[in-house]
């Protein structure tokens, strides 16, 4: 029994820890997301002050051309991070359906051993039912 209990709590924490993971990943993709859209705002605001939109252009700004290479590095951290949230996903999935598994064992097991504590109740009380009519017919 103990095992069993056991075993339910390391894989409670196992689905625990990932489902953490998964979260810790969305947050960080929806963060460096939010960051690259104030980026992108900035970098509007700056071609219009400076009247240039063209990064080429000798008189483009250097903020924006700073802000548009943190831009591309923060796209392209969330997309790393998107492939990383698939594979924290599906390795939370496969925990899932472990704990799930050994879940059903408990049940099983539980069902198990109430059974068997009826049969052995029913049986000590036909014992008693017959030793009781042998005493009434004696």
């Amino acid at each position: 029994m103990k095992s069993r209990e056991t075993l339910m709590r390391l894989y409670r924490f196992d689905v625990d820890e990932k489902r953490r993971q998964v979260a810790d990943i969305e947050i960080m993709i929806n963060e460096f997301k939010r960051m690259a859209t104030d980026l992108d705002r900035q970098i509007e605001a700056e071609q219009e002050a400076a009247g240039v939109s063209d990064v080429n252009h000798y008189a483009y700004p250097t903020f924006a051309k700073a802000a548009i290479q943190r831009r591309d590095n923060l796209t392209a951290s969330a997309t790393e991070l998107e492939t990383k949230l698939e594979t924290a996903r599906e390795e939370l999935s496969i925990a899932f359906e472990e704990l799930k598994k050994v879940e059903l064992m408990e049940e099983r097991g539980a069902a198990r051993e109430r059974q068997e504590s009826s049969k052995r109740e029913q049986s000590d009380l036909d014992e008693v039912a017959a030793n009781t009519h042998q005493g009434v017919f004696s």
